[in-house]
């Protein structure tokens, strides 16, 4: 799109010479000779930069430049006067004008400064853009529920370390939140202006086949090959990829990710060309990855790698006060979702669902109550908490260790 500049002024050689220099440098150029006719085609049009006299019959420059900034704001405006004096100069800055020339007008000047005011209105565009990109990403993610202090202390260490591009390692149970804290992370760092968060569960993926998952393969490297892949770190380049359940991840793949990490470059399966890629990484798992090491299963140098920052998000079991937030924000959750009116939960039953023993964690937790709003009626009480979730959770117990019984309070 070419670039739009309005030059008002009342003397008309003035308009024609710099329409002409203008013009040359490729400008798309209008007219206006007074201020009012500057407004009207300001509420008409959107032009880049805005050339303003300041003596002018009907409007004078003072004026159409206070108008101009309710208009369009981020409008660029520059003055022009024959009769400048500082004062004049300092005056028209404080009310927004972007500079101030002196007439006759240094031609070289008015171009240098009209690059300049572009260069400015095009960071004011970008900053813009990338504020509501951050927006979106933030709306996007899930609030992290809950007023514990192991909670307080994740969100302070997510706010420390988001910002800076540094590898974090999250540990904790299934179902505890892990993959939610590396999305916040990920959503509050520089990165989620330039790239997106790639997730990758390496539980999920046969050993056989992660390498290609990670690092992509070109046509022909194996059997089912029939087309170049694009791995995950290719997709996370400029991004995040978070690397769930990295304690499932086999040896082999451990070390390409080792190599990847220190060398910024992967090299696809059956491939032999070195590709950069500007990645983060944030790694999840739910084992001791000390025992792994000890074991021989995991690698320890890639540990270190890893384990730049380390958070450690708690089963559900070690922070029981922040399961009424979790609950009643589940119960609006899951009640919106189905489209029906929020279930109250009676205090009874609110301390029965806080000393049950949530071995699984949030996730199982959000279950019971997607379970309870199901089958109870008007309100959630101790009644249905007993009979519809209680049993479950004895059964889970004796599938697991055999042994029958209720569950114990923790």
């Amino acid at each position: 799109m070419p670039v739009k500049i309005l030059i008002v002024d009342d003397e008309k050689s003035i308009r024609r010479t710099l329409r002409e220099i203008l013009e040359f440098e490729k400008y798309e150029v209008e007219e206006a000779a007074d201020g009012l006719e500057c407004l009207v085609k300001v509420k008409r049009t959107k032009y880049d930069v805005i050339i303003l006299d300041i003596k002018m019959p009907k409007m004078d420059g003072m004026e159409a430049l206070e108008r101009i900034q309710t208009l369009t704001p981020d409008t660029p405006v520059i003055m022009i006067s024959g009769h400048a004096t500082i004062d004049t100069a300092v005056e028209a800055v404080k009310r927004g004008a972007f500079d101030f020339i002196s007439k006759p007008p240094d031609l070289n000047r008015v171009l240098i400064t009209i690059r300049n005011a572009l260069d400015k209105s095009t960071l004011v565009q970008e900053t813009r853009e990338l504020k509501k990109t951050i927006t979106r990403a933030k709306s996007s993610v899930p609030e992290m529920i809950g007023t514990s202090r192991a909670m307080q202390e994740i969100r302070n260490t997510i706010d420390r370390v988001a910002p800076i591009d540094t590898r974090v390692l999250i540990t904790g149970p299934n179902g505890s939140g892990k993959e939610l804290v590396a999305r916040w992370i990920h959503a509050k760092s520089p990165r989620a202006q330039t790239g997106r968060l790639v997730e990758v569960n390496c539980a999920a993926i046969p050993s056989e086949l992660i390498e290609s998952e990670l690092f992509g393969h070109e046509k022909g490297s194996f059997t089912s090959a029939h087309k170049q892949r694009i791995g995950k770190f290719e997709q996370a380049n400029g991004g995040t990829l978070f690397l769930d359940e990295i304690g499932d991840m086999s040896l082999s793949a451990q070390a390409k990710v080792l190599r990847a990490l220190q060398e910024n470059c992967i090299t696809r399966v059956g491939g032999n060309k070195p590709i950069k890629v500007d990645v983060r990484v944030i790694a999840a798992t739910n084992k001791n990855l000390i025992h792994e090491i000890r074991a021989g299963r995991f690698r320890e140098d890639l540990y270190h790698r890893l384990a730049v920052i380390v958070i450690n998000v708690p089963p559900l079991n070690e922070r029981r006060e922040d399961i009424p937030l979790l609950a009643e924000h589940f119960v609006k959750e899951i009640c919106n979702e189905y489209k029906i009116k929020p279930k109250n939960i009676t205090k009874d039953a609110m301390v029965t669902l806080q000393n049950l023993n949530w071995t699984g964690n949030i996730r199982e937790l959000r279950n019971a109550l997607e379970r309870l709003i199901i089958l109870s009626d008007k309100e959630i009480t101790k009644k249905e908490v007993d009979l519809y979730v209680v049993p479950t959770m004895n059964q889970k117990r004796t599938d697991e260790d055999g042994r029958p019984g209720p569950l114990p309070a923790s």
